[in-house]
């Protein structure tokens, strides 16, 4: 995997000049951001060596490199997910591929069922912890060069970051929420006892990404912030028709203030002090 990853990083080296300070992973309804990402250079995954494809609607299936809030960036316009049939390896490959872009840090973005009572459609999540109920990326003979056997996962959300964020939003008056997010196989959208489980186990959101993505991140020692968009609501007492249709129009709506955050979170980041 590690040749794999080498050639894939090497590959995107020789065809932007943009030499990315940070990654963005954007989830279902939340391409539009890299419409504010300014001097773009563009490469599609078809393109890229060992890059799998994005099969599902609402993922553009593209690597974006360009400025936002002041920082070099690349944003995956089109994440992969377990349940499209990928193995972990390739679901996680785009990070891994990241980190041999140099990035410093990375920012992930998904639309999500809300559990919390206190929660809304349309509202914004920050991800403080999660609960795993995928297969762990991480299953497998370990590549010393990439990261350790057995990764602390004491802290999976940079906790700088996190505060960055309340902070910037407070300045842009967008509320936030925070919370645990719960990763699931899917395709499947949750049933009122699932949703009802997840809630009793600590979970506040839940969703098909992700975790793989932040497992494999934290591994490698990068820093990550991660924001849902609460796109339906479910539990034991809420009867809620739930369609990909509608989840990618809720996070469109919302994505416009995602947006506003993450820009004012680049243009105040200071990376020696994650």
């Amino acid at each position: 995997m590690l040749e794999k990853i080498k050639k894939s990083a090497s590959f995107v080296k020789s065809k932007v000049t943009i030499e990315p300070e940070v990654g963005i992973i954007l989830g279902t309804g939340l391409g539009g951001l890299v419409h504010s990402i300014e001097q773009q250079q563009i490469l599609e995954y078809q393109d890229i060596p060992n890059f799998p494809l994005s099969t599902v609607e609402g993922h553009s299936g593209r690597l974006i490199f360009g400025v936002l809030g002041g920082k070099k960036v690349v944003a995956m316009q089109g994440r992969f997910h377990f349940y499209e049939g990928y193995d972990m390896g390739q679901v996680t490959f785009p990070v891994r591929v990241m980190k041999f872009l140099n990035i410093k840090c990375l920012f992930v973005s998904n639309a999500s069922g809300g559990m919390n009572k206190a929660f809304s459609v349309g509202d914004l999540m920050i991800i403080n912890d999660h609960i795993n109920c995928l297969p762990n990326p991480l299953i497998g003979k370990n590549i010393a060069e990439l990261g350790p056997r057995f990764p602390d996962m004491s802290e999976p959300y940079n906790k700088k970051m996190i505060a960055l964020c309340e902070g910037v939003a407070g300045k842009l008056g967008i509320k936030v929420q925070k919370g645990c997010y719960v990763g699931t196989t899917g395709p499947t959208f949750e049933t009122p006892k699932e949703y009802g489980y997840f809630q009793r186990i600590g979970g506040d959101a839940v969703g098909m990404s992700t975790v793989p993505e932040v497992i494999v991140a934290r591994h490698m020692g990068i820093p990550v912030f991660a924001m849902s968009i609460i796109t339906d609501l479910g539990g034991d007492d809420i009867a809620m028709n739930v369609s990909h249709e509608e989840v990618q129009k809720v996070g469109a709506m919302a994505e416009k203030k995602m947006t506003q955050i993450m820009t004012g979170m680049l243009q105040e980041l200071n990376f020696a002090a994650l």
